[in-house]
C-alpha cells in the first residue's frame, strides 16, 4: 500500500494496572495499533513509522507495518538445504550414487562454513558430515555420540546462508575449493566433475523451491577440468598375456587353500565374457548355459557391487541390484567361448555354489568383495609379469580385464553393434573408450605394412 493511504494517529496511554502506550495507524482503510510499555518506545516507533511515510515507503496490508520494519525470515542454511536435498534424493538413488552425493555435500558444506570459535578439528569435521549429517536416517531420527552431536550443532551455526551461493565470487570459491584434496593437492579431473554435478543438481532442486529464480552456479563461467574418457592402452592385456595372469592366479594362496584358485573363472569372466566385476560377483548357476562343448550362454540380470553399508538399504556391504543403466528385470544374454565354459565347468565341479546359488565366494563362503579380489590379482600379477612390467600400466586393475575383453573382440573384426550388445554398453561409449590395439597389435599391423610396400620397391 502507498505511503499516502496510510496515517498514523499519536501516542495514548491506557489506563490499566501497568501502564502501557499505544501506538495506532491506518492503512488503507484498516486500523492497526501495537503497544508498548513506555511512552519512549512508543514515541521511537511512530517517529520510525512516520519516517517511513516520508521516504514513500510501501506498506504491508496484512501487517500494516512498512518494507523496512518487516522481519525478513531468516535464510535457508546451507547445511539445513543440503540435508533436505539428500532426503530427497536418497530413496530414488543406487548406493554409489549415494555414497559420491554425500562426498559432495561434504566438500561443499565445508567450504561454506563461517569462521566461528568452536570449530571442531578436521578429521572430525569429516567424519561427522561423512557418516551421521548426510546419510538416511538422518541425524535428527537417531541418537548421536556426544561429540557428532556437538560437531553438527556447531556445523548448522557455522554453515552460511543458501542465498550466498547467488553471489558470483561465493560460488566460484566453491567450484575452486572442489578442485583440491584434503592434503591440498589436486583432485582427479573426474572426481571434480561429479562433485560440480551433485552441486548443480541441488541448485536445480533449490529453484524447485523457490530460493534462487535461475541455478547460480550454471551461469559462472568456470573452467571444469578435462576427464580421460578413453581407456589407457598400456593397460590392455593380449590373449597370451591375459592366460599367463589366469594361470598364475591359481597359484594365489597355495593350492589347500585355494585362495586364488576359486578366484580364476571369476577374472576368466571378466577376460573372456566381457563382465563387469559386480556382474561377475552376482553370477549364479542358474545364470549358465555350459554345453558340453563349443559355446555357452550367460544370462546376466544381476549385480553385487561392494558400497558400504553406509549405502545399501539392507544394511550389508554388498548391494544387489539390477544390471548397470537397465531396468531392474532387464537380462542381458552373453555369449561365452569355450575357453570359459570349460573353466567354469571345472569350477563347479571343485567347490560347487554358496547356499544361494552364487559361483563364487571368499574362503568363509561369503560374497567376494572388492579388496579380497584386488589383493589376489596383484599378487598374480608379480607371478606372471617380467618385473619391468608389473610396474608398468599393463593389466594393473582386475576392471582391466574387461578392457581386454573388448577390444580383442573389436580388434577380431566383431561388429562394434555386437560388442556393445555383448558388453552393455552403447555404441558410442565402446567406440570412444573401448577401441584400443591389443598389446603387441601394433607389430602386426606394421609388419603387414611394411609387406604391402615392399611389394610395390
Amino acid at each position: 500500500m502507498k505511503s499516502l493511504d496510510v496515517k498514523v494517529w499519536g501516542v495514548r496511554k491506557r489506563n490499566t494496572k501497568k501502564p502501557s502506550y499505544d501506538v495506532r495507524w491506518i492503512v488503507g482503510g484498516n486500523v492497526f495499533s501495537d503497544q508498548f510499555r513506555t511512552k519512549g518506545l512508543a514515541d521511537n516507533f511512530r517517529s520510525k513509522l512516520l519516517r517511513s511515510m516520508r521516504d514513500g515507503e510501501e506498506f504491508d496490508t496484512v501487517t500494516g507495518l512498512p518494507d523496512s520494519m518487516v522481519e525478513k525470515a531468516p535464510s535457508m542454511t546451507w547445511y539445513a538445504f543440503a540435508v533436505r536435498y539428500l532426503a530427497m534424493k536418497w530413496p530414488h538413488a543406487a548406493p554409489n550414487t549415494r555414497d559420491g552425493i554425500n562426498e559432495s555435500l561434504t566438500a561443499v558444506t565445508v567450504a561454506l562454513l563461517d569462521d566461528r570459535p568452536g570449530r571442531p578439528a578436521d578429521q572430525l569435521l569429516r567424519k561427522a558430515l561423512r557418516n551421521w549429517a548426510f546419510v538416511l536416517p538422518g541425524p535428527g531420527d537417531r541418537e548421536l555420540p556426544t561429540e557428532i552431536a556437538n560437531t553438527l550443532h556447531w556445523v548448522a551455526k557455522a554453515s552460511r546462508p543458501l542465498s550466498d551461493l547467488g553471489d558470483a565470487a561465493i560460488a566460484r570459491a566453491v567450484l575452486d575449493s572442489l578442485k583440491l584434496k584434503l592434503d591440498g593437492t589436486a583432485a582427479a579431473a573426474e572426481t571434480v566433475r561429479r562433485k560440480r554435478r551433485t552441486l548443480v543438481n541441488a541448485m536445480h532442486y533449490a529453484v524447485d523451491l523457490g530460493e534462487f529464480t535461475e541455478n547460480p552456479v550454471t551461469s559462472i563461467r568456470w573452467k571444469k577440468p578435462k576427464v580421460v574418457k578413453e581407456v589407457d592402452p598400456r593397460v590392455v592385456a593380449n590373449p597370451k598375456q591375459a592366460r599367463a595372469l589366469l594361470t598364475a592366479v591359481s597359484y594365489v594362496g597355495g593350492y589347500r587353500r585355494a585362495r586364488g584358485r576359486r578366484l580364476v573363472g571369476f577374472f576368466a569372466s571378466m577376460y573372456y565374457g566381457g563382465f563387469r566385476p559386480a556382474e561377475a560377483v552376482g553370477l549364479k548357476e542358474a545364470d549358465l548355459k555350459l554345453s558340453e562343448e563349443g559355446w555357452g550362454a550367460a544370462l546376466l540380470h544381476r549385480t553385487r557391487p561392494s558400497v558400504g553399508k553406509l549405502w545399501t538399504d539392507s544394511g550389508e556391504t554388498h548391494d544387489d541390484r539390477g544390471l548397470k543403466n537397465r531396468p531392474v528385470e532387464e537380462v542381458r544374454p552373453v555369449p561365452i567361448p569355450p575357453q570359459l565354459v570349460a573353466i567354469l565347468r571345472e569350477h563347479l565341479d571343485v567347490f560347487g555354489t554358496a547356499t544361494d546359488g552364487r559361483l563364487f565366494t571368499n574362503e568363509r563362503g561369503g560374497v567376494v568383495g572388492s579388496s579380497t579380489y584386488y589383493r589376489a590379482w596383484q599378487e598374480a600379477r608379480a607371478l606372471a609379469l617380467p618385473p619391468a612390467v608389473v610396474d608398468s600400466p599393463l593389466a594393473a586393475r582386475p576392471y582391466d580385464l574387461r578392457h581386454s575383453a573388448l577390444s580383442t573382440w573389436l580388434n577380431s573384426g566383431v561388429d562394434a553393434t555386437e560388442v556393445a550388445e555383448r558388453a552393455g554398453n552403447s555404441v558410442e561409449v565402446l567406440l570412444s573408450r573401448y577401441a584400443k590395439c591389443l598389446d603387441g597389435r601394433q607389430e602386426i599391423a606394421n609388419h603387414r605394412i611394411e609387406e604391402l610396400l615392399s611389394e610395390y620397391e
